[in-house]
């Protein structure tokens, strides 16, 4: 049975130009879903991701897929940098350095996966999280719950 899943658009987004769609950014909110949400939908703060994952495994899209999301800033992946044009965002309510994921949570985000996997072609060397990306500015996700998503990504996808 599919995870509930709930569309609040975030102003904090770009339409142009089109998002391209290459892999995916983890992070971790750090606040719970609510409030992470409430976040992301004042204009003052600057940041969205393009889906929130609830501690049951229930989604918030805040940012379509073909739009730019706020999520990375200063961010560099595979040479390449502003990450936020070329990986999606997701992010898993509260933070992976205090508690692990919950089982929802990691069923969630490869339910998420699936629906994209084979449209865009990605493999598990496109997936990383906002630790890898942002080398001393972010500690998100823990490596050992990133350890934990990586290993859950690559049995379910190859």
């Amino acid at each position: 049975m599919p995870f509930p899943e709930t569309t609040r658009l975030s102003p904090n987004r770009d339409a142009t130009p089109p998002h391209e769609r290459l892999g995916v950014l983890f992070h971790h909110s750090v606040s719970p879903f609510d409030e992470t949400i409430a976040l992301m939908l004042r204009p003052a703060s600057k940041v969205s991701y393009h889906c929130l994952i609830g501690l049951d495994g229930t989604r918030c899209t805040l940012v379509p897929d073909a739009q730019i999301a706020w999520h990375a800033g200063a961010s560099s992946f595979r040479g390449r940098s502003r990450c936020n044009d070329f990986l999606l965002g997701v992010a898993f309510a509260g933070d992976t350095n205090q508690a692990p994921l919950t089982a929802a949570q990691l069923s969630s985000a490869l339910e998420w996966l699936d629906a994209r996997w084979p449209r865009h072609g990605w493999t598990a060397d496109v997936m990383t999280d906002h630790r890898q990306v942002s080398p001393g500015r972010k500690d998100d996700l823990n490596p050992a719950e990133w350890a934990r998503l990586h290993a859950a990504i690559t049995e379910k996808f190859g």
